[in-house]
């Protein structure tokens, strides 16, 4: 089969790398990984994406999860039309922010308290600096391949595109704050109690991913997240879930309803301004009041609350609100996860999927993948040829074996069959 026709995408790739660092304004869109050059997405619209070379091609990269309704849903669009006409900043309260902040309480019960901020590594370095400031104790603890965004305290074995490129430790973090952030191994509860015995008295957090998405998707083992949960009271720590990737997704209320746990605070993202620039963390009221203007802890930021995003984030989560519709996701993905398991099968190419809800990703390793070491075991290679296969065939996946893929409402049972048959395709190569 010939590859695609990209002309135009390599024409701007070339004139982006003049002016844009590697051509592009997030690391993992460059194709480094996989190879060859980065599709410029011209349009999207339900399940697919458009490049301005005209391919169309069904997408499950999902802008990396939030476009749970598909692209360019019309009640999201109707609702950004309507707060742009509005004017598209105050920096002042608006009533759509209190709307938001109640559609995310309803949605999850462990949050008493919210703040809108305008990003997930905003939100997350928010929710940081919150539980060392409510604690008033510094270190934290984080797990290999886990991303939290890429403020320092972060990059420090991180996943998404710091493991994507083999660097998890970033140049620019200073030594004395990297040293605050204590990594121990996900699923390993062991990990976990012999930093806090070597730490007594000074870890202020446990910060995790309940649902790893970035070193590509990792089920937590059974007990793990209550294990963390006993662990953080025992010591007096708070536990903090980011669930910039797993909120909404994989249940309404995200991992925390589905493993029934309740954190002490919650890092949101992406879906809660319906594809726009947003972020959030909230929680306990005791420890939200810690923050400014109530309490010590300062946080500010002039487009926080957007009125764009929070008008799109009310539409949407309304939208995934009504009765139904994390069901028929369901059966969307199982849909494909069936059909994929098949042709997987039949190749006889190594590989190993996991999948939580409409998330999921095939690892080219023979075995389980159950934490970083073992994400780190796949055959990079192996995903190129498998992602180039499926793009040559019009099926649009993540650039980066490291990373999640997404069904959205908007796939059609025809979709998933092309998808299933892209899929054969691919492997067929091997």
């Amino acid at each position: 089969m010939a590859r695609l026709e990209t002309k135009q995408s390599k024409k701007l790739f070339l004139a982006a790398k003049k002016i844009i660092p590697g051509g592009v304004n997030s690391p993992v869109r460059a194709f480094r990984s996989v190879g060859g050059t980065p599709l410029f997405i011209a349009r999207a619209k339900g399940a697919t994406v458009t490049d301005v070379d005209g391919n169309v091609f069904l997408d499950y990269v999902s802008s990396w999860g939030p476009m749970i309704l598909g692209h360019a849903h019309p009640k999201v669009v109707s609702a950004i039309r309507g707060a742009a006409g509005k004017g598209t900043s105050y920096g002042a309260p608006t009533e759509g922010e209190v709307t938001l902040a109640n559609l995310i309480r309803g949605a999850f019960p462990s949050i008493s308290k919210v703040r809108l901020v305008s990003s997930g590594t905003e939100a997350a370095m928010s929710a940081v600096r919150l539980a060392r400031g409510f604690t008033g104790r510094d270190k934290i603890v984080k797990f290999e391949g886990c991303y939290h965004g890429h403020a320092d305290s972060m990059l420090v074995k991180a996943g998404s595109g710091a493991l994507t490129f083999g660097q998890p430790d970033s140049p620019g973090v200073p030594a004395d704050l990297a040293r605050h952030t204590l990594t121990a191994t996900f699923n390993d509860v062991a990990s976990v109690r012999r930093l806090f015995e070597r730490n007594r008295g000074k870890i202020a957090a446990v910060v995790v991913e309940p649902v790893p998405g970035n070193m590509g998707v990792v089920l937590p083992a059974p007990g793990f997240l209550d294990a963390l949960r006993k662990i953080t009271r025992q010591e007096g720590a708070l536990l903090v879930f980011d669930e910039v990737i797993s909120g909404f997704r994989v249940a309404f209320g995200g991992a925390q309803e589905l493993f029934g746990i309740a954190p002490d605070l919650t890092v949101l993202g992406k879906i809660i301004g319906g594809g726009l620039p947003v972020g959030a963390f909230g929680g306990r009221g005791d420890v939200m009041d810690a923050l400014s203007p109530v309490g010590p802890v300062y946080q500010a930021g002039t487009l926080s609350g957007n009125p764009l995003a929070v008008a799109a984030g009310i539409a949407c989560l309304k939208e995934l609100s009504r009765k139904g519709t994390y069901g028929k996701l369901g059966e969307k993905a199982d849909y494909l996860a069936e059909g994929l398991h098949g042709a997987f099968a039949k190749s006889g190419v190594p590989t190993w999927t996991n999948r939580v809800g409409s998330m999921w990703t095939t690892f080219f390793r023979k075995g389980p993948v159950v934490d970083y070491a073992s994400a780190k075991g796949s055959d990079t290679a192996a995903y190129a040829k498998y992602f180039h296969g499926l793009l040559d065939r019009g099926i649009y996946t993540a650039p980066s074996q490291f990373e999640a893929g997404f069904v959205s409402l908007a796939h059609t049972r025809k979709d998933l069959d092309r998808t299933i048959a892209a899929a054969r395709g691919a492997l067929a190569q091997f």
